[in-house]
């Protein structure tokens, strides 16, 4: 515990508060400079290469000549590449017509083309196709085991590696070809069997696959090892350098966007203790999506996830008990009277939360849709505080909850139930059905994802919340359940 002066009132009042010794915003200003760049960041000029390199890129990909195995592999570079949202439609229609030939057994795809099948296989899950595992049965040997002659397929294997990714529970098979493939490819890796140009390719992907990657990042990865290999298609990289460049442009802006609101809003005086995040907050709408459709739905989210992380830090990092059962039922009846006679810090953070939430109700056209979306978000914010409140009850408590009972409510303090309905909320799946179906208890799709990320967290931060009172995180309760260290 922190013993702090209580500003709101007179100096000799002091409140023992848990105050926690974050690092400072390690951005500067830096990308304020973005906020007075034009709107329209395309030249007409730029316009009209982008344009020719379009039509270029889907006469390539249309082109009657290609083999399902080229197009499969049109499909993953364009991808890759960051530029297969401009053709959404062309790529569904190819895939279908794929899946149809493969329904009827008629793919020509050669018999030991591992690369073209676990292309195949991927690309199909990734479009949420139903394609069998036993896909890959070709490649094993009397004894269920793979051939050991793949081995000497690099691009197959690694190919079979990143497929194993889009495996589903209880598909052993796929279990064995990973440890498979990635033993033979760290083998490889480890004992310079490997050009330069693919082991750097191949540790990144036993690194962090594709189907795991942050795809902005990925595609900016991807363009550089692209761009090195001598059979690369020079008008799919011009298109992609072009199209990237003004994309960046569109996040820098909308970045600059949220620095400002974030300084203007004067939150580092107003809330000392909390942290200064922008640029992370607005990292998580970007994961989500770069595209150009959801600009605005990457701006209200992030200034969403940094209000988050206010309101985290004043139920971790500041409140007292007390103030926090009354800030709790200022967001329950979302009416500031509880808070009236706390410090100011605590009207200032939920003043910005009414304000994030005016804003998506304002970003959703339809009145109907709006009021629905409101409803939701409030919902999920309360969830959120009651969860926050939980957590410091048990610090307040010295409890340490069994790890069963810390992941109930760890899977809502994650806040990723709040992410995905501000998400949705702004988009064309804002109904009635589907918001009930997230708020529908087990939703097992959406407790799986909070969880990952509320034990992600926990062992991200784990050592550091050790230096202060803090409630006990995954690590301690999972020691204390199953009597480990």
């Amino acid at each position: 515990m922190t013993v702090t002066a209580n500003s709101d009132q007179h100096a000799s009042s002091y409140i023992a508060r848990p105050c926690a010794n974050f690092r400072p915003n390690i951005w500067g200003d830096i990308f304020l400079q973005y906020h007075n760049s034009p709107l329209d960041v395309v030249n007409e000029n730029m316009r009209q290469q982008l344009e020719t390199c379009k039509e270029e890129v889907k006469k390539i990909f249309l082109s009657s000549s290609n083999t399902i195995s080229q197009k499969l592999n049109i499909i993953d570079s364009m991808q890759r590449l960051g530029i297969s949202y401009h053709f959404e439609r062309e790529i569904d229609e190819a895939l279908e017509q794929i899946q149809k030939i493969s329904i009827n057994n008629a793919l020509d795809i050669g018999e030991g083309d591992l690369h073209s099948i676990g292309l195949l296989f991927r690309l199909f899950r990734q479009k949420g196709y139903h394609i069998s595992s036993d896909i890959f049965n070709k490649f094993k040997n009397e004894e269920g085991k793979f051939n050991e002659t793949i081995v000497e397929d690099v691009e197959g294997l690694w190919s079979l590696y990143e497929a194993t990714q889009l495996s589903t529970h209880g598909e052993d098979s796929l279990d064995e070809a990973h440890d498979f493939a990635y033993t033979n490819l760290k083998y490889m890796i480890t004992n310079n069997k490997l050009s330069t140009y693919l082991a750097k390719q191949i540790d990144q992907s036993l690194t962090l696959p594709i189907h795991k990657g942050v795809p902005r990042i990925e595609t900016r990865r991807y363009m550089s090892f692209y761009e090195e290999d001598p059979s690369h298609d020079k008008v799919l990289l011009t298109f992609a350098k072009l199209d990237f460049n003004v994309l960046q442009k569109m996040h820098q802006k909308e970045l600059g966007n949220i620095t400002r609101w974030w300084k203007e809003s004067d939150f580092a005086t107003k809330v000392p203790y909390a942290r200064e995040r922008v640029v992370e907050a607005y990292l998580w709408p970007f994961s989500m999506s770069s595209e150009p459709k959801y600009s605005t739905h990457r701006r209200i989210v992030g200034q969403l996830i940094s209000c988050i992380c206010l309101l985290d830090d004043t139920y971790d990092a500041y409140g007292t008990l007390q103030e926090l059962e009354l800030f709790t039922e200022a967001i329950k009846r979302w009416n500031a009277n509880p808070i009236k006679s706390l410090p100011t810090c605590f009207k200032v953070v939920f003043n910005a939360i009414l304000e994030v939430v005016d804003e998506i109700e304002s970003a959703v056209v339809d009145a109907e849709k709006s009021s629905l979306v409101s409803k939701h978000v409030k919902q999920a914010f309360l969830n959120l505080a009651e969860a926050y409140l939980l957590e410091a009850k048990w610090c307040n408590e010295d409890y340490v909850p069994t790890y069963d009972e810390y992941k109930v409510n760890g899977a809502m303090s994650s806040s990723l139930q709040l992410h995905i309905v501000a998400f949705v909320g702004l988009g064309e799946f804002a109904t009635k059905e589907v918001f009930d179906w997230i708020f529908s208890d087990p939703t097992t799709i959406i407790k799986a994802v909070s969880l990952v990320g509320r034990l992600k967290d926990d062992l991200a931060s784990h050592r550091f919340e050790r230096e202060r009172d803090h409630v006990a995180s995954a690590v301690e309760c999972c020691m204390k359940q199953y009597g480990i260290s």
